[in-house]
């Protein structure tokens, strides 16, 4: 089972960004990966680099699109307040395994971000939504029991540390911290579900 699989939504109620379910998902892979492979190059080479880091995604992604996706990809990668995510110490596409009490068997699932100190553990994922929440509390549910499972994975794992989450929401460039009690609750429901 995956922490994305726990049901929910994922998207702000209403939201109609013009795409359809499987576009936006295609969309998402393609900010994705390029957030993945562009920081580990210096900014001049990014639009060169882009289309081949486009093309590990299947099927074919006209300009328009990969434009699009490289514009918000740059927005992301070029705002000094993310800096430290795409630092050489973050790190990247960590796969975590675990159980999880009451969600019946073992997870896997990949985190966009890690941030490891002696005290604290840092873990971001990257959202591509067309429309972003105000506050955290107007967060998807889906998403919010995504990142309560990554806590109950991260904990076992980092015993003594605190576990924090956060999303990046691409489409704005911005981080937005989870409150511990807000994502628990939510996968606590997940759960009961």
């Amino acid at each position: 089972r995956r922490p994305s699989d726990l049901g929910g939504a994922k998207i702000v109620a209403g939201a109609d960004a013009g795409l359809d379910e499987a576009a936006a998902l295609r969309r998402g892979r393609l900010v994705h990966l390029l957030l993945e492979h562009l920081p580990g190059l210096p900014p001049a080479a990014w639009a060169e680099a882009a289309p081949g880091i486009l093309a590990l995604e299947p099927g074919e992604t006209d300009a328009a699109l990969a434009a699009d996706c490289l514009s918000e990809a740059t927005r992301v990668l070029s705002a000094p307040a993310l800096a430290p995510l795409f630092a050489e110490d973050a790190l990247a596409e960590v796969t975590l395994t675990g159980d999880v009490p009451d969600l019946g068997g073992p997870m896997i699932g990949v985190i966009d971000r890690l941030i490891v100190t002696q005290d604290r553990i840092l873990a971001v994922d990257f959202k591509t939504n067309a429309v972003v929440p105000a506050t955290p509390g107007d967060t998807p549910e889906g998403l919010l029991r995504q990142m309560g499972a990554y806590t109950a994975l991260l904990g076992p794992v980092y015993p003594g540390r605190s576990i924090e989450t956060a999303i990046l929401w691409t489409r704005t460039a911005t981080l937005m911290p989870l409150p511990h009690d807000l994502v628990s609750a939510a996968l606590a429901r997940a759960s009961c579900a």
